[in-house]
């Protein structure tokens, strides 16, 4: 599903099919992550995304279930070479990573190096095909037209969504960076939008705007809370 209609979501609980439940911090204990996998189960959640070293557990915590193991590469700060990018994707993906979320090239795509951005991205997105790929932007860091270059590089690299936000950058998700997306990527590409989103108000917010993800670590809050 690449676009998410707003009426659509008539409940808070409407909204976890499309919530990737997040667990990122790098000192999440084992419980967290047996957790996380529990909720994501009793709720419906679309995902649970996790770091690299986690996705393997996740996989086995979640078998059976309908959320699906994802996994970040290149996290947070998109710095890394394209050959070591396109090996810690293939090894994410070797876990049981069924999504792979991967920061774009922050210094290329700051620099307008965007051939060499595309070059990157569609390594990594062939590399690891048929398993598909969100690109992260890291919006709040970036110029309004850098978000709409990456957008497009993103789309032209064959990359099946854009993302908002590591969670970890200068800010998260805003509701004129993810209209921004979808007016970039129209209905080719899935929009992610993540980071700061805490509330089942804001989260469908973001639907409105055009985002047919959501990425949450107050999944629970949010489908259980109120409009």
């Amino acid at each position: 599903m690449r676009t998410v209609s707003p009426e659509s979501i008539r409940t808070p609980a409407d909204l976890a099919g499309i919530i990737d439940h997040t667990l990122l911090a790098p000192g999440a204990s084992q419980l967290e992550l047996v957790q996380a996998c529990a909720e994501a189960r009793k709720h419906g959640f679309a995902a649970v995304c996790v770091r690299g070293e986690r996705v393997a557990e996740a996989k086995r915590l979640l078998e059976g279930a309908e959320a699906v193991p994802v996994a970040v590469v290149d996290f947070p700060r998109g710095e890394a070479s394209t050959g070591a990018r396109v090996a810690e994707a293939l090894e994410v993906v070797k876990r049981g990573a069924e999504e792979v979320d991967v920061v774009v090239r922050l210094p290329d795509l700051r620099a307008g190096r965007h051939e060499a951005v595309l070059d990157d991205l569609r390594t990594l997105v062939g590399a690891v095909a048929p398993v598909p790929v969100k690109v992260i932007l890291e919006t709040a860091a970036i110029t309004r037209d850098q978000i709409a270059a990456g957008a497009a590089l993103a789309r032209c690299s064959g990359a099946a969504w854009v993302k908002t936000s590591t969670g970890f950058g200068p800010g998260g998700a805003r509701i004129e960076h993810v209209a921004l997306l979808r007016k970039v990527v129209g209905d080719a590409l899935g929009v992610k939008a993540s980071g700061g989103i805490r509330t089942a108000a804001e989260a469908l917010a973001m639907v409105r705007a055009g985002a047919s993800r959501i990425g949450a670590s107050a999944s629970v809050a949010i489908v259980t809370g109120s409009f």
